[in-house]
């Protein structure tokens, strides 16, 4: 199987790459593009490829030099293609759990035939049937109990209105006291009879519940200890030649067992076929292709990172003994450029630079917040009081007291805060103004990714405005108004890239959209009642996207 492909296109001229690129956040390197159009080429010459890509794949290439000094690249696809983990031009997995003679099918198999045994007994009549005899006699002793204390209430009822009356006699009041007796000691044998009946039909259902649990358990014992075994056989190389199991890799690195579907991404496939066939890798990119999952924002074409949940241990792994590059989220931006446009004895209000952080983190160097208290203010009594992405730039506010901080984060969250952010998208949407409303939630397995979630996710609302269509590098754009009425994370990058939104990603997005020089986002005016004075301050700050 032929999987080193040589470029047709003519990549003389192009450097190659120094550093291998990071692979969670990067503008891919030119040969990675060329590399990725001949993919889809490929693709779209494959028919029946095409028609199963179509429903929406992630590719990866990975461009690297043999031994002989030629360049060429692999490619592979995230998962399964057609129910199968290989197929023809692409790399393999880096373990075949897909043989049908291999341990990991057969145990599946059983597996399986386990959840069918538990599904047969839900199914059978004789488990039906029990279930609702046991159902009918619940009602039957509801009904029956019901009947006889209602019964028994009036007898007693009687006997008030008699004993009220005075004219019973001694051996009237006898007769009275053994009838109460009598219907004490009846309803307590009725109950018992009806709590038998119950309790027979109810051991009769718990018969078949146990036999239910019992294989639950040794489906899930099974599960637990295939899991096991199969990331075990995972085994992957680093570019030192030390090879380890995800499961050693997991415990090591999160002291947590790998989540389903680890090491089946394209990038593991790449960086293991390359290091067992010795090929040097010089650079990774990841492209989707086709339709977009339900709620995630992912275009035809455009090139991501790789998961987080999955890939980053599997990746810190493979990548030792490699030059990669650090990532723009590491080594953060220019803070020497923010700009104090507004302040007074009680807030300062900043022009944050696209790339530097609102507040400390863990990568991205100094912050907003840390310049204010350590290079502008020199005091630690110093808090921004919202956030903007560290991609976005524009207006931040900070209070210069706790006191001021809680009054203006109660005017943020009491929504009293005007916003109006601008931004240039990689398109025109269809109209010039309008609402987005979209629920968000964190894509635990992408982050910092956001998702469109209608059962779990945040309400979140924008107003847009088209101020002019624009051209940028050839292509029609637009430059829009966002005016947001919550301030759910990455909202105006979601709500612009969605296809349920305006379907334009933000130019320079490189988690939604296309990577750029930088995100084409930026905070324009903020409008708020200054806590002390009362009056209204309106602040402005028009974006510099092309300067």
């Amino acid at each position: 199987m032929n999987t080193f492909h040589k470029f047709k296109n003519n990549i003389d001229g192009v450097e190659i790459p120094r550093r291998f690129n990071n692979p969670f956040y990067y503008s891919p390197h030119p040969l990675c593009f060329v590399a990725a159009d001949e993919v889809r080429e490929a693709i779209a010459g494959d028919e029946a490829l095409f028609a199963e890509a179509s429903k929406g794949k992630m590719f990866g290439v990975l461009v690297v030099q043999n031994v002989s000094g030629e360049v060429g690249y692999l490619k592979a696809f995230s998962g399964l293609l057609f129910g199968k983990n290989m197929y023809k031009g692409f790399v393999p997995p880096v373990y075949d759990m897909q043989s049908p003679s291999g341990y990991f099918k057969q145990e599946e198999s059983r597996i399986s035939a386990i959840n069918s045994a538990i599904k047969d007994i839900e199914k059978s009549k004789e488990y039906i049937s029990a279930v609702d005899a046991l159902k009918a006699e619940k009602e039957k002793t509801e009904h029956a109990l019901a009947e006889i204390s209602l019964l028994f209430k009036a007898n007693k009822e009687e006997r008030r209105r008699k004993r009220e009356s005075g004219l019973l006699s001694a051996e009237e009041e006898v007769l009275l006291i053994k009838q109460s007796q009598f219907e004490k000691a009846e309803l307590k044998r009725v109950r018992r009879a009806c709590e038998a009946e119950v309790a027979d039909k109810e051991a009769l259902v718990a018969s078949f519940k146990e036999r239910m649990a019992v294989l639950g358990s040794e489906r899930r014992n099974r599960s637990i200890a295939l899991q096991r075994w199969l990331f075990e056989q995972f085994r992957v190389l680093d570019a030192n030649g030390v090879s380890k199991s995800l499961l050693d890799i997991f415990e090591e690195r999160l002291s947590a067992l790998p989540p389903a579907g680890a090491g089946e991404c394209a990038a593991p496939k790449l960086l293991q076929y390359a290091y067992e066939n010795s090929l040097k890798p010089l650079a990774l990119a990841e492209f989707w292709v086709g339709q977009s999952p339900v709620g995630e924002v992912r275009r035809d074409g455009c090139f991501y990172g790789a998961c987080k949940s999955k890939c980053e241990p599997i990746l810190g792994h493979m990548l030792q003994g490699i030059d990669v590059e650090e990532s723009a989220l590491e080594k953060g931006g220019d803070i020497s450029s923010v700009e104090v446009v507004y302040e007074d004895e009680h807030l300062v209000v900043v022009n944050k630079p696209s790339g530097v952080l609102s507040v400390p983190g863990v990568v991205g160097g100094m912050s907003v917040q840390q310049w204010l208290r350590e290079e502008y203010l020199h005091s630690n009594d110093l808090f921004v009081v919202h956030r903007l992405d560290m991609a976005t730039s524009g207006l931040l506010v900070a209070a210069k007291s706790v006191e001021m901080y809680k009054l203006l984060q109660k005017q943020f969250a009491e929504r009293l805060v005007k916003k109006t952010y601008k931004a240039v998208l990689g398109g025109v949407p269809n109209n010039c103004e309008g609402v987005v409303e979209l629920p968000l939630a964190s894509d635990y397995e992408n982050r910092p990714r956001q998702k469109v979630d209608y059962e779990n996710g945040k309400p979140a609302v924008t107003y847009y405005k088209v101020l002019e269509k624009i051209s940028y590098k050839g292509k029609q754009c637009a430059l829009v108004c966002f005016n947001p009425v919550t301030g759910r994370t990455h909202q105006l990058r979601v709500h612009a890239a969605s296809n349920k939104g305006l379907d334009c990603p933000i130019v320079g997005d490189v988690l939604y959209g296309v990577a750029d020089e930088r995100l084409m986002l930026h905070a324009a005016s903020i409008q708020f009642e200054h806590p002390v004075s009362g009056k209204n301050v309106t602040i402005t700050c028009e974006p510099t996207f092309f300067v």
